[in-house]
């Protein structure tokens, strides 16, 4: 690379870095050779002028060279590997790995962890007694041949350029940008050998793009990724204007899953859960849109799909009666605070960033990275937009460690409700699907 100020100044004015000259700042940043100043300077300069498609391909193939890959080839079913880009109330994955176990898929997930608003699965599967998320790249290759799913943490040797430029991101305001976010996204999902990328892009104030229009950007880029690679992937742009599903918390959250696996527990997030499924049988099975759909539900009904989840815990070293028991085996929060209507009206709007950060408060969630997280605290929150409410009627409850906590957490969650007189019509829960490969 000539000297690397030249290829800043280039870039700061607008120009198209080459392959080579990127390839040398993010490998270079990730062996130490380049130091912080300068990695922070290209991205400040990728953020304010952007990056082209050629150039996110680059950046994004630079992140994956930069460590080992995870080729999953010894597995005999067709993988799919599902990502979300974080909201409120989002146990997708909880549901979905073993559901497409049990439909003859094999799942093979890389998760993180919580940070702000939004959950981490990581946290929620080790609020499990036992459970370990530390998988050895050939634990969880095995496992997911033996069982047909696993769920682990991103090793330190699999795209760790992704964690050195994200800290930097971070420090430097330059987070909220499309061709970062999309390389950060795709590096990890590309460093995993799958036959399909799932992709749920959220949009609302829940999430971190605002806005259908703005989540479609990004989900455009991904795609534009996937297919520059050559893998095939599918993006649901769906929405966190409220919260997903009920529970916002590690335990809570894991025994909503267990309930929906169990096919006792209906709402938005087992129809996402379904309709990701059953796009990924279409896309790797040849199975149409109808029966994907009642061999999804026939899954849960049957529970087959709780099956894959209780050995896929075990396998992880959790205690698998959370299956039959999951208040009796996960942790408990020592006050429950009822929540209760502010009033009477329809909800008309939820504030599912503002719920996510109270259940954050509890201690439920990160603040910083890093940060302790409660398994056992959070928030149940049954109301949805759409739901007709009467005064003081239950919608919930708070999990917290004191009186005060739960009281300072139910005042903020009822204060996030905002109830109308007349009907309100509920959003959609997908705003559009695109496709890659």
């Amino acid at each position: 690379m000539t000297d690397v100020r030249e290829v800043l100044a280039r870039k700061r004015d607008g120009d198209t870095l080459t392959e080579e000259e990127i390839r040398a700042i993010v490998l270079g940043y990730a062996r130490g050779e380049v130091g912080d100043e300068v990695a922070a300077a290209f991205l400040m300069a990728a953020f304010i002028r952007g990056l082209g498609t050629e150039e996110t391909i680059a950046l994004t193939r630079a992140m994956v060279d930069s460590g080992t890959t995870l080729a999953l080839e010894g597995i005999s079913r067709p993988k799919v590997d599902k990502h979300s880009t974080g909201g409120v109330a989002d146990g997708v994955t909880l549901v979905f790995a073993p559901l497409a176990a049990s439909l003859g898929m094999a799942a093979a997930k890389l998760s993180g962890r919580g940070l702000g608003h939004t959950g981490g699965t990581l946290d929620k599967l080790e609020s499990i007694p036992g459970l370990r998320t530390d998988l050895a790249p050939e634990e969880m290759a095995r496992q997911v041949e033996e069982v047909g799913c696993a769920v682990a943490a991103q090793s330190k040797d699999l795209v760790p350029a992704d964690g050195a430029l994200y800290a930097l991101r971070d420090a430097t305001a330059t987070v909220p940008s499309v061709p970062l976010i999309a390389a950060s996204v795709m590096s990890k999902k590309l460093a995993v050998g799958t036959d399909l990328i799932v992709l749920d892009v959220k949009a609302g104030s829940g999430a971190f793009m605002k806005t259908p229009e703005e989540a479609a950007e990004l989900a455009a880029a991904c795609l534009g990724l996937a297919k520059g690679w050559g893998r095939h992937c599918r993006a649901a742009v769906t929405d966190m204007s409220q919260p997903l599903g009920d529970a916002i918390g590690n335990a809570l959250d894991v025994a909503e899953a267990v309930s929906v696996l169990r096919g006792e527990h209906a709402g938005r997030l087992a129809e996402l859960t379904l309709e990701l499924a059953s796009r990924a049988q279409e896309a790797l099975l040849g199975v149409a849109e109808a029966e994907a759909r009642e061999r999804a539900g026939r899954a849960l009904s049957s529970g087959e799909a709780l099956e894959a989840f209780r050995r896929m815990v075990e396998a992880q070293g959790g205690d698998p009666r959370v299956t039959d028991d999951p208040k009796g085996v996960l942790p408990r929060a020592p006050v429950v605070e009822p929540l209760v209507a502010p009033g009477a009206g329809t909800v008309a709007a939820i504030d599912a960033e503002a719920i996510g950060l109270a259940a954050v408060d509890l201690g439920a969630g990160r603040k910083s990275k890093g940060d302790p997280v409660d398994p056992a605290v959070g928030i149940v929150l049954h109301a949805k937009v759409g739901d007709r409410l009467g005064p003081n009627e239950p919608i919930g409850e708070v999990h917290a460690r004191d009186q005060d906590a739960a009281g300072a957490a139910a005042e903020r969650v009822t204060s996030s409700l905002t109830l109308s007189e007349g009907d309100i019509a509920p959003p959609p829960l997908v705003y559009g699907w695109h496709d890659a490969g």
